[in-house]
């Protein structure tokens, strides 16, 4: 009995060396065993489902067959460690290190500045190290393309391709639709130059590829591959068992005796289920080893691909028949390859089968309509036999289900050829052209009688509008029999109309735009026909020169961008590192994976795992938590809910009590209730699951800022700002015009989810708690109050974040808190890593906002009074939200000086998860109200935005509306340079004759200008601290206040210590932020994290400077390291404190008035958008950006930080991609920070909606929207 409940022996290779597994649990992913159980904790945890590449490795299999060695990139979280019996693994730890050897695609991804938090960089250095495997000189075109499955929240994405340019050989490799350049050539830049500007790097500057480099592939494995006798293997866990046979015959045999046992091939349909939707499965089949089921063959009539062929060998296999065949019977394979390469990401195309796309048969899937549509057919076989199957209407007969049954699998799939006269087109519309799910897509056929444009036979499916793929029969029966013209198209139209319909509250909503893409892409078909019936010489009528532009592709255009920096200052020292493009001081660990995140500190013995239990109802009192069947589940050792904290059982944000466990009544769904601890992450999340929390809902839930107004529920205080008579002057005004505009949410995807380990130290209370979070300080004091003990037995390590944007401040110290009662409690270490899922669940977003406006202003344009109202969903608690409503407020003016203006701002109390701080926090949204206001404006009276805009700008000193007085001149430079460099008034005219030459596609073009104030309102929070020492070897550690998330900050402060001390950077290190060394620290946030902590170094510098100018003056001559041995010598310290008192600011919100902000940073932004009319898709053709940072004390790094942030609010208010130009204005200089610097983080945010406007615009257009 013990011999069969025996596993077999799991045998690969991970950076060659080899791995022998004998207690393989099937739930058991790549990523959890790499980062456990051998430590290499470069591949990270983003998603956990396969969506952002952060978890990225090569795979390399030999296929004994054709004696080849293939390498493909897989999403290790998804790939199940039973699957990898004789397969080599790759991380970005074995390619290279700066130890050893560096690869050079980690040394490119550096030198492009091409990391921030740099969580993401390993997935990204090994998707391209995998193409490089497979192809050393790849093209722009599958550089992109290979990028397409990883995701980065910080850059922007242009250093990262501008880095990997430098593999392309060809002259025209960055020539996609007609675009052309590429820094290998010339024309991208790379490296500084003297003066601080970019310019390309040549090739003999950077590594070359070396092949004696790589690993080789083991060949023992080409051995067991070759020799081993082939045997069925089985793999036991806690919950699944997993069997792997080797013949069709085992796995039909398999199938017979489970028939309710899912056969896994790529796992990217049924590891999500397991992970998600915590779906349990006694059994597993997989069909990986059974060689029939890749078996491809061409016939004259088709080709046959095994179900279990993977999309990315499917792709290649079409693309191989339609080089080979004619033209006419391409029709379906080149439908099918169209869409192929817009269906996941690269790593998730590598493993997804072609059987398990159909057999899941999901309703928005890209390829089943197309293979309904173009005739296609599937061989389905179980022990009594095969039958082959169309895939028709017929084959999908409800939500994930198929008439398979349950003892059948899907053996193959065939694809026709087309036939002479038919026509096969495939469409999708998704919210991003890449690695999105479809909103709706579409598989359309239509064929022709012989030499004639009468319809013989026609196909339409649709994917998105039902539980399945949906065939419209009725509309094809008021085409078939008829000319292909106008007259059937609209009867075709009205029969679509009636039959492909949704209910309001069909799943994924947007039901109305989900119809209408329904009826857009028919029509787009039909032009498509129109064009193909012209080119056969079926039909002489042609397509009106202004309808060409609904079957013309959007422009793909990948140019590298240009950025122009500052110069540095004249006869600044070469050795002076400040103004110039340092690389980011972790951008090679970034690279080589060495770079360490919370969760990659090392288990310690005993260590537990926590996982939080989280509401389930909106408005509820809880009547009971049942925990006895979490107690009783393997592993677990407690729950802990807010009965057991010893001290506070609430934090206080803005005056405001929150529970850190709910206290008898939960307000939203994902209030954390209780937690459980347990030894193994799987066990804690089990064991949460089994947590049984009784409710009884309450009434009177809020959920909408409209509900919110209407019962007046509010946190309070709300506030007001006014100056100037508003009355009045509506009254004296031209024109009066009132409007409204809503924002919703954003999340803030931070890489690294939140993440924290506490770690109880045995004596004397104390706590070491290591966190990933903004406010270290925060933390501390959560904890300790939460503990009842004092804050110096707390101390909380920050070594780097893999991104924030605000998002981990607030709940991170609750999370903290409700780690450390754990370890209190068990007196073992404890630690917790949230999934993503909970993460989005628990920490909230960006606040949606409603603004309400009425505007007066005269007929030239001149703005003369203003009312705004603005409504924040702050969520069930307050957490920031007061102080964001109070910087809308302060914000609202942006760039204009309206002499009568008066606002509002009130957060909503509503039953949501807390919303909190958000990059921008909140003027993204106060501007967006205000800019849309102006535009309005400009609609009114029929002239162009961007003159309404310059009319009402500040133009000379001025006070604010809350009396802050400023100069506005950098504000009307980066203007008046934006104009210019972007070229605005000559591309207006092109725009306007585009328009007027297409009718289905339009273009527009706005430009925005933002004024944004950098500091902390309340005071206090502006000041700074740091810690300097000089080692005996003259090396030097600093220490400071902020932390380091991708904003650069520590190398930053180490360019302020180079400068002071005068001695290289490669003598000074940042270790982490820690409050053991920096009391009292402020968060890093605002943009102000380097004004305030980098005076508080060169503080520290210039004492330590200071006491060794004696020794400099006696030895002249001497070295660095010379005088610092002689200093100690001599007894003079070589240690000090920094302090950075900062700005006093204040706003009295009683008087109306302060001085919240130190200063302003300027900028302006123009974008020009082309829009797709019949679906809404759109390119960005181009970005030019001005912005005002003062004397930049690392352009690489700010530059990088507009991208990205521009990047970020595109996203808010959009979705693109685009070709950036930045421009950092020259001459400016800022008395009011270190070095004339200017903060740069969150700024631009807001200037995405340049886009916005750009389409407001374009869309107009197509509407015949006047502006009378």
């Amino acid at each position: 009995m013990a011999e069969q409940q025996r596993s077999d022996v799991l045998t690969f290779y991970v950076n060659g060396k080899k791995v022998t597994v004998s207690d393989a649990d099937p739930e058991t992913n790549l990523l959890g065993f790499l980062r456990q159980s051998l430590r290499l904790t470069g591949s990270k945890y983003g998603c956990g489902g396969g969506g952002c590449g952060a978890c990225t490795v090569m795979l390399s299999r030999y296929d004994p067959q054709t004696k080849h060695i293939h390498h493909f990139s897989v999403n290790a979280c998804l790939m199940p460690v039973c699957q990898l019996h004789g397969a080599a693994v790759t991380t970005v730890e074995g390619i290279g290190s700066t130890k050893t050897r560096l690869h050079p695609v980690q040394e490119r991804i550096a030198k492009a500045h091409g990391s921030q938090c740099g969580f993401c960089t390993p997935g990204m250095v090994m998707s391209i190290y995998t193409l490089l495997r497979n192809k050393p000189q790849p093209t722009m075109e599958e550089i992109r393309e290979t990028l397409g499955g990883n995701l980065c929240r910080c850059t922007g994405y242009r250093p990262i391709i501008d880095g990997y340019r430098t593999f392309c050989e060809s002259e025209n490799c960055c020539r996609v639709n007609g675009s052309a350049g590429c820094a290998a050539n010339g024309n991208g830049p790379l490296e500084p130059a003297e003066n601080g500007r970019t310019e390309t790097s040549g090739k003999e500057e950077l590594l070359p590829l070396d092949p004696t480099q790589e690993l080789i592939f083991p060949p023992e494995l080409i051995r067991m591959a070759e020799s081993e006798e082939r045997a069925t293997q089985t793999f036991r866990g806690e919950r699944m068992t997993w069997i792997s046979p080797v013949s069709l015959d085992e796995l039909l045999q398999l199938k017979s005796q489970h028939p309710q046992a899912p056969v896994v091939m790529g796992n990217t349909n049924l590891g999500l289920d397991i992970k998600f939707k915590g779906v349990v499965h006694p059994i597993i089949i997989s069909g990986f080893r059974v060689r029939e089921l890749f078996e491809v063959t061409e016939k004259p009539e088709g080709v046959c691909v095994g179900a279990g062929s993977s999309l990315s060998t499917v792709r290649s296999v079409l693309e191989k028949c339609v080089c080979s065949l004619p033209a006419e019977h391409t029709q379906t394979l080149a439908a099918l390859l169209e869409q192929l390469s817009h269906v996941a990401g690269e790593q998730i195309r590598n493993v997804a089968t072609l059987g398990g796309n159909v057999a899941s048969a999901y309703p928005n899937s890209d390829l089943n309509p197309v293979l309904a549509a173009g005739r296609c057919s599937v061989v389905l076989q179980s022990r009594e036999g095969k039958r082959e199957v169309p895939l028709d209407k017929d084959f999908f007969v409800g939500f994930g289900k198929t008439v398979l049954k349950p003892d059948e699998i899907v053996l193959s799939v065939f694809i026709p050829v087309s036939r002479k006269g038919e026509v096969v087109r495939a469409f999708r519309h998704a919210p991003r052209k890449e690695n999105a799910l479809a909103t709706v897509n579409a598989g359309l056929r239509v064929w022709f009688e012989e030499g004639s444009n009468v319809v013989k036979e026609m196909s339409v499916y649709y994917g998105g509008v039902g539980p399945c793929t949906v065939s419209a029969e009725r509309t094809v029966q008021q085409v078939v029999g008829r000319p292909w013209n106008e007259a059937t198209l609209s009867d075709a139209y009205r029969a679509l109309v009636d039959e492909v319909t949704l209910g309001a509250s069909a799943p994924g909503g947007k039901v109305m735009f989900r119809r209408s893409l329904t009826l857009s892409l028919l029509f787009r078909f039909y032009l498509h026909v129109l064009q193909h019936l012209k080119d056969t010489n079926v039909s002489e009528g042609e397509i009106p020169s202004e309808q060409l532009s609904a079957v013309e592709h959007l422009p793909n255009i990948i140019q590298p961008s240009y950025h122009e920096f500052q110069d540095v200052l004249s006869g600044q020292s070469e050795q002076d590192p400040v103004g110039r493009a340092v690389q980011h001081q972790a951008a090679l660990s970034h690279a080589t994976g060495e770079a360490v995140y919370c969760d990659d500190f090392p288990c310690t013995q005993g260590e537990l795992f926590l996982s939080v239990v989280t509401s389930a109802r909106a408005h509820a009192r809880i009547t009971h938590i049942d925990v006895s069947r979490a107690l009783n589940m393997p592993g677990v050792m407690d729950v802990f809910t807010a009965d057991d904290i010893p001290g506070k059982k609430f934090r206080c944000f803005t005056g405001i009590d929150e529970e850190i466990l709910a206290l008898g009544e939960v307000t939203c769904v994902g209030q954390m209730v209780c937690a459980v601890v347990a030894d193994t992450k799987p066990h804690a999340k089990l064991a949460s699951a089994a947590v049984k929390v009784h409710y009884e809902d309450l009434p009177d839930r809020i959920f909408t800022v409209e509900e919110a107004v209407e019962k007046r529920s509010f946190f309070l205080p709300q506030r007001e700002i006014q100056r100037g008579d508003v009355t009045k002057a509506f009254q004296e005004a031209d024109h009066v015009y009132e409007g409204e505009i809503r924002l919703g949410g954003q999340e803030h995807f931070y890489m690294e989810t939140q993440s924290m380990l506490v770690i109880p130290l045995g004596e004397e209370k104390e706590m070491k708690v290591y966190a990933s979070t903004q406010h270290p300080t925060m933390v501390q004091e959560a904890v300790a109050e939460t503990l009842g003990i004092a804050s110096n037995r707390v101390s909380c390590h920050v070594k780097r974040i893999g991104g924030a944007f605000g998002g981990k401040v607030t709940k991170t110290s609750i999370l903290a808190s409700i780690t450390a009662l754990a370890a209190w409690r068990t007196e073992r270490p404890v630690r917790c890593v949230l999934d993503r899922g909970e993460d989005m669940l628990i920490t909230g977003a960006r606040h949606p906002v409603l603004g309400k406006y009425k505007v007066g202003f005269m007929s030239d344009g001149r703005i003369t009074a203003a009312d705004v109202r603005y409504y924040a969903n702050a969520g069930h608690t307050p957490d920031e939200s007061l102080l964001v409503i109070e910087k809308i407020l302060l914000h609202m003016d942006n760039a204009y000086n309206i002499l009568n203006l008066c606002g509002q701002s009130a957060a909503c109390k509503t039953n949501l998860p807390s919303n909190t701080a958000f990059r921008g926090f909140g003027v993204p949204q106060t501007l967006m109200v205000i800019e849309n206001m102006v535009n309005d404006v400009a609609m009114v009276l029929g002239r162009p935005a961007e003159e309404i805009r310059e009319k009402n700008l500040y133009k000379e000193t001025s006070l604010t509306h809350y009396k802050m007085e400023f100069d506005p001149e950098n504000l009307l430079r980066c203007w008046e340079e934006c104009k210019e460099r972007s070229e605005l008034d000559r591309r207006r005219l092109d725009v306007a004759r585009f328009n007027q030459q297409n009718r289905w596609k339009k273009r527009g073009i706005a430009l925005i200008p933002i004024k944004y104030g950098i500091g902390f309102a309340e005071g206090f929070l502006n000041q700074a601290a740091a810690l300097v020492h000089i080692y005996k070897d003259g090396s030097v550690l600093v220490s400071h206040g902020g932390t380091e998330m991708g904003q650069g900050i520590h190398t930053k402060v180490q360019q302020v210590a180079s400068r002071e001390l005068d001695v290289p950077l490669s003598m000074i290190h940042i270790s982490e932020t820690s409050t053991s060394s920096v009391p009292n620290t402020c968060p890093s946030a605002a943009s102000f994290g380097t004004d305030a902590n980098g005076m508080a170094v060169k503080d520290a510098c210039q004492t330590l400077y200071k006491r060794l100018e004696p020794i400099r003056k006696q030895d002249p001559n001497g070295t660095w390291q010379s005088w610092v041995a002689k200093a100690f010598l001599e007894r003079i310290s070589l240690s000090a404190t920094g302090f950075y008192r900062g700005h006093d600011l204040y706003m009295d919100w009683v008087k109306q008035e302060g001085r919240p902000y130190a200063y302003f940073t300027y900028a302006a932004c123009c974008s020009e958008v082309e829009l797709d009319c019949l679906t809404g898709e759109y390119r960005t053709v181009r970005t030019d950006l001005v912005a005002d940072i003062g004397r930049s004390i690392n352009p690489s790094i700010d530059i990088g930080q507009i991208e990205g942030a521009f990047m970020q609010g595109l996203g808010l208010y959009t979705m693109e991609e685009l070709n950036f130009n930045v421009y950092l204005l020259s001459g400016s200089h800022n008395p009011h920070a270190i070095y004339s610097s200017k903060g740069v983080g969150e700024p631009t945010v807001f200037l995405g909606c340049s886009v916005f406007f750009a389409l407001k615009e374009a869309g107009g257009q197509r509407l015949g929207v006047t502006r009378d």
